[in-house]
């Protein structure tokens, strides 16, 4: 069984319709990256998994639990499991970055500080920030960010990280790091990954399958390798149209491993 379900979801916002059926399994273990043209609801499936939208019809299941349904304070314990890193980071200003990764630490309970500032030191240093707890987010650069972003989503442990546009606005070398990371912590902590994005070259280096959102529906499901040989248009015309003018599908290829 798959450890995330999406079943027969309708959502719609006014006149606008996001998604007419949408049918997806996510299996535990797996990095699985969305793509999908802006405006394809790519975001708005995360935002429904963990209850910040809410579906029009169909259902939701995580871990064998159906939660599309779920009170608030029971949701609160799937956002427990599944974290998200939000495009722009989503950090707070008004707190360091060591409190901005200890925030969920604290919110889930946990109140030794000794034991808190290890979690954070360590999460820090998985990403690669070690020793930047003192500093404060407008010090940062957008890279940064988002990699403290990480820091505070992983230290409480999930069984699931989401990432919205994880490289959107990154100048290529954090692209690369940001990349690099998602890969780090599939094989560190075994989490389940879900990674939406528009940039072909992040989704083919980091993905053990791709996903295509088009007018609604999942029309392609498969692995980077089926993506480059796929013979539906709107997958080809995705695919050619976020590659580097530079890039080739064998190059994209090459770069999944």
């Amino acid at each position: 069984m798959a450890l995330i379900e999406f079943r027969n979801v309708q959502k719609a916002f006014g006149e606008k319709v996001v998604y007419r059926d949408l049918n997806l399994d996510v299996n535990r273990g797996e990095a699985l990256t969305i793509i999908g043209g802006s405006g394809q609801g790519k975001s708005v499936m995360l935002k429904m998994l963990i209850g910040l939208l809410s579906v029009d019809s169909g259902t939701i299941h995580f871990d064998g639990r159906r939660i599309d349904d779920l009170p608030e304070k029971e949701m609160a314990n799937v956002r427990r499991r599944v974290q998200m890193l939000f495009q722009g980071a989503a950090l707070f200003d008004s707190m360091s970055v060591y409190d901005n990764v200890a925030y969920g630490l604290r919110e889930i309970g946990w109140k030794d500080r000794v034991r808190i500032r290890k979690k954070v030191e360590e999460s820090l240093e998985m990403v690669g920030l070690s020793g930047r707890g003192g500093e404060w987010p407008s010090s940062l650069s957008s890279g940064m960010k988002k990699r403290v972003g990480l820091a505070r989503a992983i230290a409480i442990e999930p069984d699931v990280l989401l990432y919205d546009e994880p490289t959107t606005g990154l100048d290529p070398n954090n692209i690369s790091r940001i990349c690099d990371l998602i890969v780090y912590m599939q094989e560190q902590l075994s989490v389940t990954s879900i990674v939406v994005t528009h940039d072909m070259p992040s989704a083919f280096r980091v993905s053990d399958r791709i996903a295509m959102i088009h007018e609604g529906y999942i029309v392609f499901s498969g692995t980077p390798a089926d993506v480059v040989h796929s013979d539906d248009p709107a997958v080809k015309d995705f695919v050619e149209g976020n590659a580097p003018e530079d890039e080739d599908t064998n190059t994209l290829l090459r770069s999944a491993g």
